[in-house]
């Protein structure tokens, strides 16, 4: 992956960003979800390496649901 996790700021960023194909998008997305970047004893936050505050689960959540439903515009088929 050529663009460093750290440089997003929000899960929005990862999901708007222009130029990121959607599979490298998913994949960030799915790091900031993970257990492993949970803030201790807040289990509703994430805070994955690099990024300067904690975000809501619920923002990275919907992000990878933004990308479902762009994928859905696209013509392609959704689940």
């Amino acid at each position: 992956m050529s663009q460093p996790v750290s440089r997003f700021l929000h899960p929005f960023d990862v999901a708007r960003h222009p130029s990121l194909e959607p599979e490298v998008k998913r994949a960030i997305l799915a790091r900031w979800a993970s257990d492993r970047s949970a803030v201790p004893d807040k289990p509703a936050l994430r805070r994955p390496p690099g990024v300067r505050r904690p975000v809501p689960l619920d923002d990275v959540l919907t992000a990878l649901r933004s990308l479902d439903l762009q994928k859905g515009r696209d013509g392609a088929v959704t689940q």
